[in-house]
């Protein structure tokens, strides 16, 4: 299977290229070039993802059932953009009921499907949480899922990212309660540091 996937990828960038002239060089269709070139560049919309970038203090809030009493955690987040502009790589550090938590997650905006997504990891489970979204004014909206583990399934995950102002904004997140309603579990607060 892992070799299928090898020679179907080589055979991808042999047909992309197109044949070779005789000059050895790769010749490849102006059409596919600009096509590639306008889908691989950074822009504006990447560009609104700048409100996140810099080093925050953070203030965790959980819920781990409706209605119940909430738990906290605070942490900083070092946020900062990778490969020319295209991704912005968010790599945070807190401290949960006595142990050490750390994470990772990158958000970034794709061309081809004009859509913002993002992705989290941490050493609190063995998967990645994934997501797509929009941006409305102040506000991106992401819908996701991550691995449950009660269930062994994948569970819907909601986020809503508000930015207050240059040097504030607001993470939340529903997922689903016993009954299968969403309440929101989650809320981050970042605050720039000065």
């Amino acid at each position: 299977m892992k070799v299928k996937v090898i020679l179907t990828a080589a055979l991808a960038v042999v047909c992309a290229f197109g044949a070779f002239a005789d000059d050895k060089k790769p010749v490849m269709d102006p059409a596919m070039m600009e096509a590639m070139m306008k889908a691989g560049a950074p822009g504006d919309m990447h560009k609104k993802l700048d409100a996140f970038a810099g080093s925050w203090n953070v203030k965790s809030t959980f819920w781990m059932m409706p209605g119940a009493d909430p738990a906290s955690m605070d942490g900083t987040a070092e946020n900062h953009w990778i490969m020319g502009g295209r991704y912005l790589e968010q790599r945070f550090n807190g401290n949960w009921m006595g142990m050490p938590f750390e994470g990772i997650g990158y958000t970034g905006y794709d061309n081809v499907k004009k859509q913002y997504w993002s992705t989290w990891m941490d050493n609190s489970t063995t998967s990645m949480m994934t997501s797509t979204g929009t941006m409305d004014g102040k506000t991106f909206s992401f819908t996701g899922s991550m691995s449950d583990p009660m269930t062994g399934k994948d569970s819907r995950a909601d986020s809503k990212i508000t930015i207050t102002d240059a040097d504030h904004h607001t993470m939340e997140m529903w997922g689903p309660g016993p009954d299968g309603k969403m309440f929101k579990m989650m809320e981050i607060t970042y605050s720039r540091k000065k």
